[in-house]
């Protein structure tokens, strides 16, 4: 089931356990927000809003609040000796999307618990026996097999002519 929804003048398009960057909306970490301006709900069938479907709602789970890289707004006036250089980031939230909801339904308080990952199994790490400078020294013949060999001829320039006076 995916849904369409509008906030912070954009709209995306999400589905069950989806994480989304979106502008900064009020929340703490942990907590559950709701966004009821939703315009497409589909899956096996699709409902399209005319502008939002009635009692349809997307629930999230804030992750993390923060802030975006630094953008240069710099401005210069030229022969003016003018110029002006301003920093600024962007605020953001990242959301984990929890359920979409229908018919008007609430959202759990709490937010589902995640599924545990699978170990990797034990045959795919290194075996423990291998010593460090074994390592650097498989490492070290890796690379030099990996790097191209130069060329065994190298066509040298002739001496220069020494002049003699007379």
């Amino acid at each position: 089931m995916f849904a369409v929804f509008k906030t912070g003048g954009k709209q995306y398009r999400v589905a069950a356990e989806d994480v989304l960057q979106v502008d900064k909306i009020k929340g703490e970490r942990g907590e559950i927000v709701e966004f009821g301006e939703v315009l497409v709900v589909g899956g096996d069938s699709v409902t399209l809003g005319a502008p939002t479907v009635a009692g349809a709602t997307v629930a999230a789970e804030v992750v993390e609040q923060g802030r975006g890289p630094k953008i240069i707004a710099f401005k210069k006036r030229r022969r003016k000796n003018s110029r002006r250089k301003r920093g600024f980031r962007q605020e953001f939230t990242l959301l984990r999307i929890t359920e979409i909801l229908m018919d008007g339904n609430k959202p759990s308080k709490t937010p589902p618990p995640r599924p545990k990952r699978a170990k990797a199994p034990a045959e795919a790490t290194a075996p423990a026996e291998i010593s460090a400078t074994e390592t650097s020294e498989g490492a070290a013949e890796r690379k030099l097999k990996a790097r191209p060999k130069a060329p065994a001829n190298k066509a040298k320039k002739p001496a220069a002519k020494e002049k003699t006076k007379k």
